[in-house]
């Protein structure tokens, strides 16, 4: 993290020991016979100076005693609250417990710090163990996904926030894995729908495919099962615009080859659809090109050639 052991004097736990020792020097004409067994004094000296606690949460967290480093930058959260090494023992806690696994604190902990550091030079790194915790978390794509949407929001916090930041392309690069995952789950819904011939329910999944996560390596499959699903109904010109958009970007894919030749199964071949249809964006939403601009003129003219044998 870059984050260096600060060298912060330790005299300074001193004179707070000796108030603490004078005011229970004060207060024991008070007690009671009862209150006579409460050691203050041994209470006082329970509490540690700030440096020497982060110091020693650091060394904890070097030789791999991730739940003892965890505890002693709590108790710098504890015992002295307002201070600078409060700042830092927060989200060196936060990177502890990811690192011990205990994700939702280092969740807790990573958002406490935003949520009172925010301009802090560690803010973007605060939020970068969010994305992290939550993409540790990502589970099988057969379960509920969840943690995947938290992980890919929390990564694309960190690039729209941070853009400077170091830890940029790493999140960018596990972001891309979570939308992935995304669309695995909406592919995987999809051709559940598709087998039961519940075919709007699947269309509107395989459309939320390439609406949502254009550059994933499902679009191809999407619009291979929209061709499919488009031609169950009898919708032929639907069926025809999907194979379309299919062929103008992935013109050499298996897919393209399958929805080809279910097309001229019935003498039908690929055409595209009006460029402002929903089959128009998605030929832009694919390339990259965005909604506001008009498609080439090839992709316009609907010149899709055959897939090659």
């Amino acid at each position: 993290m870059g984050i260096k052991t600060p060298l912060f004097g330790r005299g300074r736990a001193a004179p707070m020991v000796l108030a603490l020792a004078t005011s229970t020097a004060l207060l024991s004409g008070c007690m009671s016979s009862k209150d006579k067994d409460i050691d203050a004094l041994a209470l006082a000296s329970q509490t540690e100076p700030a440096d020497k606690l982060y110091n020693q949460g650091l060394a904890n967290l070097e030789a791999g005693r991730l739940g003892e480093a965890a505890k002693k930058f709590e108790a710098i959260d504890k015992q002295h609250p307002y201070s600078e090494f409060a700042r830092k023992a927060l989200v060196m806690r936060a990177f502890a417990s990811y690192r011990k696994g205990d994700y939702d604190d280092a969740i807790s902990s990573a958002r406490r710090y935003l949520a009172t550091y925010p301009g802090s030079s560690e803010a973007a790194y605060a939020q970068y163990i969010i994305g992290l915790s939550y993409f540790r978390q990502i589970p099988d794509v057969t379960r509920d996904q969840t943690d995947t949407a938290r992980a890919a929001a929390a990564l694309q916090e960190v690039v729209d926030r941070y853009p400077q930041s170091e830890y940029v392309e790493d999140a960018k690069s596990k972001m891309r894995i979570a939308r992935d995952q995304l669309a695995g789950k909406e592919m995987q819904v999809g051709r559940y729908y598709l087998e039961r011939r519940e075919y709007i329910a699947a269309i509107n999944r395989f459309k939320n495919v390439v609406d949502t996560y254009p550059q994933t390596r499902h679009v191809e499959e999407a619009l291979a099962r929209l061709t499919e699903a488009y031609y169950a109904m009898g919708l032929t010109q639907e069926a025809q615009a999907a194979a379309s958009v299919l062929g103008q970007n992935f013109p050499e894919s298996q897919w393209y080859k399958d929805s080809y030749a279910l097309l001229q199964s019935k003498g039908l071949e690929p055409r595209a659809g009006a460029g402002a249809s929903w089959f128009g964006n998605a030929t832009r939403l694919i390339t990259g090109a965005g909604r506001d601009q008009v498609p080439d003129a090839q992709a316009a003219k609907g010149e899709v050639r055959p897939p090659r044998a």
